[in-house]
């Protein structure tokens, strides 16, 4: 799976009594699906994925699958605490079509996440997985910061496609993507004829009969009536090697420039427009427009994401449009004097 651009990891919509708000979660994903975003990773971090029962996380996973424009990649957070878990979480995404899986790093037991631990949990994930993973690293939630050896190592595994860095440190992004690049594993992905990553749901569209003529709208899982079928989707193939993304809003230009393919970033729940500016113009190869945007964000994305975290990404959401609404308990919703803050950093990025 081609990972190149920009994903917001959505949050959870709650109702004040703590309940998922499954409306307000299909409204944002149905907004987001109308931005240039190459796809959505559901249930990371911003997520709060962990404080979800799995019951919560399989009606998360089909609500936003539903909702999610077709060509938009779909990324499933799928890390638990166990092997066994994280792959029973992962079949199930597999099932509604997911294309890829992103697993975190377990941290309960962190003393015990030695080098052998951290590469024989992945190893046993991506073994048994029937969607590529992602590798998630975030120290600063976890407590400790997989090392860059390790990733060379699964960075040969045919199953293990790409890291999400969330360390923050440009230094260790830069050794990551010189590291990885010198694996033999290759992988051979199908793109459009634009270079856009093809999606399981796109080639389980029915392709239109020879000569253009109507199919029922049964066989597309619509309403009785016969209507045109969509064209043949056209795709060709292309070779990836391992595939580096960083989620760091603040440093995103600066990532980019160094070899990362592109980001999961926080900051592009509440602004996915002037992040995904931010990338279209480095590829591009506007240099300077893209270091302008990068300046403009710098700021509030070090303290809407990095200070006040997923409280802040919501409240700044509902200033731009979608629904952000509180988080769920232990985090509390953010103070008057937080909120004016935040108002202060979003006045100028908007959607």
């Amino acid at each position: 799976m081609l990972l190149n651009g920009l994903f917001p990891p959505i949050t959870t919509p709650f109702y004040p009594d703590g309940n998922v708000y499954f409306k307000k979660l299909e409204h944002n994903v149905e907004r987001y699906s109308r931005t240039p975003i190459q796809g959505i990773v559901v249930l990371g971090s911003t997520g709060e994925a962990i404080l979800l029962s799995d019951q919560e996380r399989r009606d998360v996973f089909k609500a936003a699958r539903e909702a999610a424009a077709p060509e938009k990649v779909l990324i499933a957070g799928t890390g638990i605490e166990s092997a066994i878990e994280t792959l029973r979480l992962t079949e199930y995404a597999a099932t509604l079509g997911y294309d890829v899986a992103m697993v975190r790093t377990p941290h309960y037991y962190k003393r015990q996440m030695k080098p052998l631990n951290e590469a024989t949990f992945y190893r046993t994930v991506a073994d048994r997985s029937p969607l590529p993973i992602v590798i998630y690293n975030f120290p600063q939630a976890t407590g400790y910061d997989m090392p860059v050896e390790v990733v060379r190592e699964l960075a040969d595994h045919p199953n293990i496609i790409a890291i999400k860095e969330s360390c923050g440190v440009l230094e260790k992004v830069k050794a990551e993507i010189a590291e990885t690049g010198k694996s033999p594993a290759k992988r051979t992905v199908q793109v459009t004829e634009t270079q856009q990553a093809v999606t399981r749901r796109m080639l389980a569209v029915p392709a239109a009969p020879q000569g253009g003529e109507v199919v029922p709208a049964s066989a597309l899982g619509g309403a009785p009536a016969a209507v045109a079928a969509p064209p043949k989707l056209k795709t060709r193939t292309k070779e990836v090697g391992f595939q580096v993304l960083v989620g760091s809003a603040q440093t995103l230009e600066d990532s980019l420039e160094l070899g990362a393919v592109g980001a999961i970033l926080a900051f592009a729940c509440p602004a996915p427009t002037i992040c995904f500016e931010i990338y279209s113009a480095w590829k591009e190869g506007d240099i300077a427009l893209a270091q302008e945007k990068q300046k403009r964000i710098v700021e509030a994305a070090q303290k809407v994401v990095g200070e006040f975290g997923v409280p802040g990404v919501k409240y700044a959401m509902d200033l731009n449009g979608y629904y952000g609404g509180p988080p769920r308990l232990p985090l509390l919703p953010p103070t008057a004097e937080i909120k004016a803050e935040i108002e202060r950093l979003m006045a100028d990025i908007r959607n």
